[in-house]
């Protein structure tokens, strides 16, 4: 278990009101880098885009329309809690999956490992290195625009089970404190968004840390005017006593 005694609740606090911010300018920095991307007004999104979109789709289409499959989520969220928990040289005695609830038990534990199933999408990595191993062995190039629809698809999966998962109560999230956590968990997810313009788009990875530099550099002279505005009311506020 992580540490819960107050005084790391309070720096966990601290933090997340620090990572504010920067999830703000994480978001401003995908608006510039479709931008990048799609330099011109009106411009054709190509096929690729186009694929992803449509597998995004279908999947909200599939969990508005039928029933949903929780137990496959719940299947991914153990899964992922034990992955990253071996990642952090944790061993796994137990991955159990009973109706709409699962568990797993592992010889030690961190927030990264807690909070892993809400930023890391396990099924889409899944189809990723399913793509690129078959590619070993076939030409896989006939199959590009579906396996693409596939990523959309599971992508969205992780998406809505992940927004409806943070709507009710949690104890990964208990654990290391709900400010923290949803603003770590909104920067990863939003980083992670970044990082698939720039697999999909003609988007450079130069010009992502350009648009995250260009984006925190708007953000931080924003923070740095309302600072500046409150130090002047504070301070004609004390003159006026």
């Amino acid at each position: 278990m992580t540490d819960t005694s107050w005084p790391v609740r309070f720096l966990r606090f601290l933090v997340g009101l620090l990572l504010l911010p920067v999830c703000a300018a994480s978001l401003r920095a995908v608006y510039l880098l479709l931008r990048v991307a799609y330099p011109e007004t009106g411009s054709a999104v190509p096929l690729p885009e186009l694929a992803l979109a449509a597998g995004f789709v279908l999947w909200l289409l599939v969990f508005f329309t039928l029933p949903a499959p929780t137990r496959s989520y719940i299947l991914a969220h153990e899964l992922t809690h034990a992955l990253w928990g071996m990642l952090m040289g944790a061993r796994v005695s137990r991955i159990e999956i009973k109706g709409q609830r699962g568990s797993v038990s592992l010889s030690r534990t961190n927030t990264l490992v807690l909070l892993a199933p809400y930023f890391f999408p396990l099924y889409t990595i899944i189809v990723v290195l399913l793509y690129y191993a078959l590619g070993l062995v076939v030409d896989m190039q006939p199959y590009y625009l579906l396996w693409l629809g596939l990523i959309g698809f599971t992508w969205g999966f992780h998406l809505t089970f992940t927004i409806g998962t943070l709507m009710q109560y949690q104890t990964d999230i208990q654990s290391c404190g709900r400010l923290f956590s949803y603003a770590l968990i909104l920067l990863l997810n939003v980083l992670g968004i970044c990082l698939w313009i720039v697999l999909m788009s003609p988007a450079t990875l130069e010009q992502l840390w350009a648009s995250l530099r260009q984006a925190h550099g708007e953000v931080g002279h924003i923070l740095q005017a309302w600072g500046v505005q409150a130090w002047e009311k504070l301070a004609i506020h004390r003159s006026a006593q």
